[in-house]
């Protein structure tokens, strides 16, 4: 009697089975009749399992484990399931319930521990303030906000690392999986970022105005943020291959936050350099070999950035535009390529003051190099504008009254990504000493501003209602 309930039971199962997976090719053939038959089919299994388990006397399996239930899905978007990681293993699979237990869903990046995002502000912050300092319309009072944004940084910076030590103090198993969770490993690197911008911003807004000193002290940060970048986002990603797997339906261009420190090397040599220039200090600083490793890192940033996001263009053919938890993050692909426009083409501006005059035994070295970094500026600041069009149209569907977007703390990709795509804008205004580029740049600085106070209203917001930092079941 054992045997033959078993065999009944693996019977039931094995239907069941092959329902789901024609439930899946339904879902991923966009099928919508085929899909409706084949979950209607499924239920009946599902019930027809239960009853069979109670007559027979054998222990059900627990409900989640084997029964399917439709997705209501408001943004039209179809993939295999979300808590589902491998599309041909049954839901039920042990080894699949296994997995999910003990990883986040792959898609549901907006759902992740806030403090794991928390230094998201920390970016968005730090980045306009450097936008208020490369405005090149001078004024007293731009370099006043500029300073209170510069101070606000530093105080969210602070902030954020002590909630984090303190989640890290309470709950001491969340450190090691902050490194190995498929949503909070993507944003462990933004620390290393955030401390870039307030780095930047220091040589902005104090280089100029202290002793040399204070010059020294930057340039021995930056070998040890050049060498501390290279390990962190070589690292980050060795850890996420070797024990997470990302399908390709899942991608976003959040996959390219661990190679962003290495993003931020050229925007901080240059500015090092720029103030070194601009307090008459650059005899003291080894601007070659900067320049150089801002190139040989920069270049690899952008070349391990390009070839995700052409994993992403290929995901927007295949899968149409993420879900809506997703939406923000896209705007993060602008960042690889303004970045490396503002940081290029500023090292182009200072070219003369940079490179010796006969550098390597020719005379107009300094020249192509110039016209080369402008070239290749002008080439990637299109491509920045291309993915900014691709990211605020992917939002034009909450404009309708009936279309809500739920805040979360990737809503500072607003900010963050196109603080570089303003700073790219006024480097390119001041290469070619056009004003329309500048006007544009401070439009586009103003909007930004904007953005951000009302990101960080929302934010405020969401705090006091006990929607962030608040214990609650996806936390």
């Amino acid at each position: 009697m054992t045997a033959l309930s078993s065999t009944l039971v693996d019977l039931v199962i094995f239907v069941t089975n092959l329902y789901s997976f024609t439930r899946l090719e339904a879902r991923i053939a966009g099928e919508q009749d085929m899909l409706l038959s084949a979950f209607l089919v499924h239920k009946i299994l599902n019930r027809l399992l239960g009853w069979l388990c109670d007559y027979l006397g054998v222990p059900p399996l627990p409900r989640g484990q084997w029964e399917l239930r439709p997705e209501q899905n408001p943004s039209g978007y179809e993939s295999p399931d979300d808590e589902h990681h491998f599309v041909r293993e049954p839901f039920w699979n042990e080894r699949a319930l296994q997995f999910r237990r003990n990883h986040a869903p792959a898609e549901l990046t907006g759902r992740g521990d806030p403090a794991s995002q928390a230094s998201l502000n920390d970016l968005a912050t730090g980045g306009v303030a450097n936008v208020f300092y490369s405005i090149p319309f001078k004024a007293r009072w731009l370099t006043v906000i500029g300073l209170i944004f510069f101070f606000l940084n530093i105080l969210l910076f602070i902030t954020n690392c002590i909630l984090i030590t303190l989640r890290f103090r309470y709950r001491p198993n969340t450190f090691k999986t902050s490194f190995t969770d498929q949503v909070e490993s993507l944003f462990t690197g933004s620390v290393v970022v955030s401390i870039a911008t307030i780095f930047i911003t220091t040589c902005e807004y104090g280089v100029p105005h202290t002793g040399s000193w204070l010059l020294r002290v930057m340039e021995v940060l930056f070998w040890v943020y050049v060498g501390l970048s290279m390990l962190v986002s070589a690292g980050i990603y060795l850890i996420l291959w070797s024990t997470l797997t990302f399908p390709v339906h899942t991608m976003t261009p959040v996959w390219v936050f661990p190679a962003y420190p290495l993003l931020l090397t050229a925007p901080f040599g240059s500015t090092l350099i720029t103030a070194a220039i601009d307090s008459k200090q650059i005899s003291s600083l080894n601007a070659v070999a900067i320049s150089f490793a801002c190139v040989s890192v920069q270049g690899a940033a952008f070349l391990i950035s390009l070839m995700i996001s052409t994993a992403f263009l290929y995901r927007l053919m295949t899968q149409k535009l993420p879900r809506d938890a997703q939406r923000p993050g896209i705007f993060v692909s602008i960042g690889p390529f303004a970045f490396t426009v503002a940081g290029i083409v500023s090292l182009g501006n200072h070219a003369e003051e940079i490179i010796p005059p006969d550098f390597l035994g020719n005379a107009h070295a300094v020249f192509i190099l110039k016209v080369l970094s402008y070239m290749v500026g002008l080439w990637l600041w299109a491509l920045s504008i291309w993915f900014f069009l691709v990211s605020t149209g992917s939002l034009w569907k909450y404009l309708k009254p009936d279309h809500r977007l739920p805040f979360q703390m990737t809503w500072f990709s607003f900010v963050f990504p196109n603080t570089a795509l303003v700073t790219a804008t006024l480097a390119l205004g001041t290469a070619f000493k056009s004003n329309a580029l500048h006007v544009l740049g401070c439009v586009l600085a103003g909007c930004l501003v904007l953005v951000w106070i009302l990101v960080f209203a929302f934010m405020l917001r969401a705090l006091r209602r006990r929607e962030l930092l608040w214990p609650k079941d996806e936390d």
